[in-house]
């Protein structure tokens, strides 16, 4: 896809976060509107899957590590065809699919269920080991939070991916800056993180915006030409990303737009799509 086509699909994917959230009336809108570039460029450029056949033996994988930002997961998947986007308003209601965390029992293109941070990376390191022992080619991705890397676990698992050579691995590191309590430079801070993923043996990509597609496709590209280790892309982006009076609020990491302030970010949204469309 073109770098126009993916701007107009992140518009739909952080339109589902919103509708979902408001919807809900709880949820993690924050982290969701600042991965919604890494979730979009994953399943429409990057990844081998099909929503007609979401159990394919040979689909690359994906495991949303910060199981949280599930919103900004659901939306991307429902923009690929997975399911309706109209179900994006069933979030975190009883007897919807749409859970507050990922269920691979009930959501078509769910990998694997998360959302107890930092135990995804190990389930993303133990589904890339298994395809070197079994001679299969896919390729294994998982986001963490930047908060969230503060878990010792993360570490461990990195130890293994690192030991064991799984370039089939890409982690993905969201730096937006801010978690539930606070910058996380203030409450308990992971950098330099390069630096410690280098030391687990990781090749390393830093992208300066994460909300830019060409750097985004650049560090991808990277990746998978990279063998011989896994690869840790760490990324800065925007929290709340798209939606101005959220951008860079730590108060948006898990609340909901009441009606007003839905009606005022889905207003900037749709002026976004509007002129994308005219370009």
């Amino acid at each position: 896809m073109t770098n126009l086509e993916l701007q107009k699909k992140v518009v739909e994917v952080r339109k589902g976060i919103i509708e979902g959230v408001h919807a809900a009336k709880s949820g993690h809108p924050g982290g969701s509107l600042s991965a919604a570039e890494v979730f979009t460029y994953l399943y429409f450029e990057e990844m081998n899957v099909d929503p007609k056949d979401p159990k394919k033996a040979d689909r690359d994988r994906f495991v949303l590590s910060k199981g949280h930002t599930a919103p900004g997961l659901y939306a991307t998947l429902a923009a690929r065809g997975y399911f309706p986007m109209e179900d994006m308003k069933t979030l975190r209601h009883i007897g919807s699919h749409l859970q507050g965390h990922p269920c691979v029992a009930h959501t078509p293109g769910i990998d694997a269920s998360s959302g107890s941070l930092g135990q995804g990376i190990s389930v993303a390191v133990g589904m890339a080991l298994s395809a070197k022992l079994s001679n299969d080619d896919y390729r294994v991705y998982t986001l963490l939070g930047d908060g969230e890397i503060q878990e010792g676990q993360v570490w461990e698992a990195s130890m293994l991916a690192g030991f064991r050579k799984l370039d089939n691995l890409c982690v993905i590191v969201d730096n937006n800056g801010l978690q539930i309590d606070g910058p996380i430079d203030e409450v308990n801070s992971p950098y330099p993180i390069t630096d410690k993923f280098k030391a687990f043996n990781f090749h390393v990509i830093e992208v300066e915006d994460g909300n830019d597609f060409d750097q985004l496709r650049s560090a991808f590209d990277e990746a998978k030409a990279t063998k011989g280790m896994p690869t840790a892309i760490v990324m800065k982006t925007v929290k709340g990303k798209g939606v101005s009076f959220m951008e860079n609020q730590v108060g948006w990491h898990g609340t909901a737009p009441n009606d007003e302030q839905y009606e005022a970010a889905m207003k900037e949204l749709e002026e976004a799509e509007e002129a994308l469309c005219q370009k």
